[in-house]
């Protein structure tokens, strides 16, 4: 395998797109440090990749946790000596609020999700970057960076399309060593990132596959393939770039 014993951190790889964007890259030789807060739940996706015969090992901490991320992520570069690629996957919505009832404590724990941990592992994971084959970070961004989010959702639009500015003063950053840095934007995809309004209300999730060119709602399996080819040597004069998984949903057919 071309990327044998190369070494990838994913960030909340515990489910959804994270799980199966760590299990890909196990599958295509990786050694894969899954990373979440839920340490049983840890052992149990670790366990479901070591029996498919990937080198794998988990990481519980919190990626809003300056020191705790410090810790870790230096924890896991010495132990390797390197590190290839860090997958930026742990974020979320947190929840809705309109900005005139938006609470300050509301605001900054969608943005300590979504961008403060972006720079907190991409910060500490750049000394061991640096030692990595073809090393790079992908991030996640999403349609509402762009679209500024749906009602209620604006403060995530907002930390989502920092997360696209920051993907690109990165790659800047990062070029002369040989890092790069690249970003993902999911449309829609069945996960259980939507599995409130897919339980209560599933006439209207399954019509939002009407709003997307190709007809269907995406897979993790769609993005985590982009990700493990972003990954991969065949991406190597690829940087600075936000790849769209929707579809073309965001076209707004």
């Amino acid at each position: 395998m071309k990327n044998k014993g190369r070494v990838a951190i994913v960030t909340g790889a515990t489910g959804g797109i994270g799980f199966e964007t760590a299990k890909r890259l196990g599958t295509e030789g990786f050694i894969v440090v899954l990373n979440g807060r839920n340490d049983e739940e840890g052992a149990k996706r670790v366990q479901e990749l070591k029996e498919l015969g990937i080198d794998c090992a988990y990481a519980g901490f919190d990626v809003t946790d300056e020191s705790l991320v410090t810790q870790h992520i230096e924890r896991i570069g010495k132990q390797y000596g390197r590190i290839d690629v860090l997958v930026n996957n742990a974020g979320g919505l947190v929840g809705r609020s309109r900005f005139e009832e938006m609470t300050t404590e509301f605001y900054k724990s969608v943005m300590a999700l979504n961008l403060d941990s972006v720079f907190f592992t991409s910060r500490a994971a750049i000394p061991f970057l640096k030692k990595g084959t073809h090393p790079t970070i992908i991030n996640y961004t999403s349609n509402a960076g762009w679209t500024a989010g749906g009602p209620g959702a604006g403060i995530y639009g907002t930390s989502k399309a920092a997360v696209h500015a920051m993907t690109r003063a990165l790659a800047k950053d990062l070029a002369e060593y040989g890092i790069r840095v690249n970003a993902v934007s999911p449309g829609t995809i069945d996960t259980n990132f939507h599995a409130q309004i897919k339980s209560t209300k599933p006439e209207v999730f399954a019509s939002w596959a009407n709003n997307i060119l190709l007809g269907r709602l995406g897979k993790p399996e769609d993005v985590s393939g982009v990700i493990a080819f972003l990954a991969s040597e065949d991406a190597s004069f690829i940087t600075a770039e936000t790849i769209q998984i929707g579809g073309g949903q965001a076209l707004g057919i």
